[in-house]
Parts: C-alpha cells; sequence; structure tokens
C-alpha cells in the first residue's frame, strides 16, 4: 500500500534535492529494460521466453546460419585417453578396497564408458565431415550445432572447428554451472534459461539429428524429435541413432510395436549408424531421394 504525505510547507532546496535522489534511486524509477528484479518477476515470464528466444535468433540469422546438422549425446562420453584414466583411477581405489561394492560398480561402470568413448572419436569424425561437405544441389552447407557442453558434444563441436567451419553450441543455465566446451565459435555460443527455447532453435534450421548414446537429456530430445516427426509437426528429416548395441537395449522400439503403443511404420522415423562416414552417406542419399520424390 503506498503510503499518503501530507504537505505542510514547501522543501527546503536541500530536502528538495534528497527527495529527488530518493525517487531516482526508486526501483519504479528504473528503466524496465534494466531492472532485473522487475524481469525475473512470474508476471514477466512471457517477456523473458522471447528475450530467450531473439537473442539467438538474431545473432544466428546475421551469420547466416540456416541449416544444420544437430548431435546429441552423453557428456559422459569422453576421449578415450580420458575414459582410459578414469578406469585405471577407479581399478586403483577398487584395488585399495577389493570387498568394497561401490569401488566394483565404479570399475564395471568405466569399463563400459571405455568402450563407448570410441563414439566420442566418431562424432569429431562426423563434425569434420560435415565442416568440410560443400552445399550441393540436394544438400545446402550445413552447420553442426550441440548443446554446447561437454562429451559428444564437444567432440562434435571440434571437428567443426577443426574444418574451419562455424561450430554452434546452446547452452543451458543449470544448477551445477555447465561451461561452454572451447571449439565453439565465439559469437555462436549461447546460453539459455528455458529448455523449450534450447529445444526450439536445436531444430528449427535442423536437416538432420543425430543421437550417440546418451541418458535422460538424449532420451528426451530423441523422443520429442520422434513425436514431433510422428504428429507432423516438424517436416520430415533424417533422424540416426548410432550405436546399435546401447540403443537396441535402451530403446526397445519392437516391444512399443507389439504392445500396440505405436505403429509399425514409426519404427521407419530413425535409423542406425556405426560409423561418422556412415551417418554422413544415410544424410545424403536421403536428401537425394527426397529431391527425387519431391
Amino acid at each position: 500500500m503506498i503510503e499518503k504525505t501530507v504537505v505542510t510547507s514547501m522543501p527546503s532546496a536541500p530536502q528538495a534535492d534528497l527527495r529527488v535522489q530518493r525517487l531516482v534511486e526508486s526501483p519504479s524509477y528504473r528503466q524496465a529494460d534494466e531492472d532485473l528484479a522487475f524481469l525475473q518477476r512470474p508476471e514477466m515470464c512471457g517477456v523473458r521466453l522471447q528475450l530467450d528466444y531473439w537473442k539467438a535468433e538474431e545473432l544466428l540469422q546475421r551469420h547466416q546460419i540456416d541449416h544444420t546438422v544437430v548431435v546429441y549425446g552423453s557428456t559422459r562420453l569422453v576421449e578415450p585417453g580420458v575414459a582410459q584414466q578414469r578406469l585405471e583411477t577407479a581399478q586403483q581405489a577398487l584395488d585399495n578396497a577389493p570387498v568394497d561394492p561401490l569401488c566394483k560398480r565404479n570399475v564395471m561402470v568405466a569399463q563400459r564408458v571405455l568402450e563407448k568413448s570410441t563414439y566420442n572419436t566418431v562424432a569429431c569424425e562426423l563434425g569434420r565431415l560435415i565442416g568440410r561437405a560443400e552445399a550441393t544441389l540436394t544438400l545446402p552447407k550445413l552447420t553442426v550445432v550441440t548443446g554446447g557442453g561437454p562429451g559428444i558434444m564437444e567432440a562434435a563441436n571440434r571437428g567443426a572447428f577443426e574444418s574451419g567451419s562455424a561450430s554452434v553450441g546452446f547452452n543451458i543455465s543449470l544448477p551445477h554451472e555447465q561451461l561452454p566446451n572451447p571449439y565453439l565459435t565465439p559469437d555462436l555460443c549461447f546460453r539459455f534459461h528455458y529448455f523449450a527455447i534450447r529445444k526450439l532453435h536445436l531444430l528449427e534450421r535442423a536437416k538432420a539429428a543425430v543421437f550417440f548414446p546418451g541418458g535422460y537429456g538424449t532420451c528426451d530430445e530423441l523422443f520429442e524429435v520422434l513425436t514431433l516427426l510422428q504428429t507432423g509437426k516438424i517436416k520430415p528429416l533424417p533422424v540416426l541413432l548410432v550405436g546399435e548395441r546401447f540403443w537396441r537395449q535402451a530403446f526397445d522400439v519392437q516391444f512399443l510395436i507389439d504392445e500396440g503403443m505405436i505403429a509399425a511404420s514409426d519404427a521407419d522415423l530413425f535409423c542406425i549408424a556405426e560409423t561418422a562416414q556412415q551417418i554422413w552417406q544415410i544424410i545424403v542419399q536421403w536428401y537425394e531421394r527426397s529431391n527425387t520424390q519431391g
């Protein structure tokens, strides 16, 4: 409630100056676009959503990032050398405590991660292939886009970076700060507050979506892409799952079909690949067929 002030006499010059100073320092006097407390109010969510979208959109347009390949995957799938070191560290801990169940589990997990660390190399090779590829009659010049973090994302960005191509990262604000990987083009390294806006940007220019092994985040994004394709909310595009052994267990499509939860044709929304060359060939051939049929 605003307090009413009863004026009994005109203020002196010093008093007037003091009152003006207090008015200038009042939050109500602060410009709306400079008032963080105001912008962070729940009622301003719509404005923040627009800002989250348009800051990245303006820069993407300015740098002519029009067509992308989005690479998804785990932050935990590091380079083979790093994975080997982590396994050795876990093994040393187990040697010091051979009956500790946590140490045993850590060794098992480290071994599994080491086995899949080859996909870090595949992601880097894929980024390099995409970065070096020129536009063709059926496929425009493509840019590598990732979530901007470590692991598979860093590997794909590194490949694009080493090829001399633009390398885009859409990072996200998290409770435990996730820094961008070092292989992003400076003007194309973004940080979003809202997952929804980040996901929108990841797909808005996508000509292909490539999913390496990952956890909840990767699976969430995979199911969203498949749902958008299934419901016709986005234009058809090739979706590739990298690593047959992993995905056959993590995503049992045949079970969903047998249970009547999806149509048999829904299994055609994606395909499986193992190498960077296979992934790239599938993308190229998909657009060659699409152009012929169109």
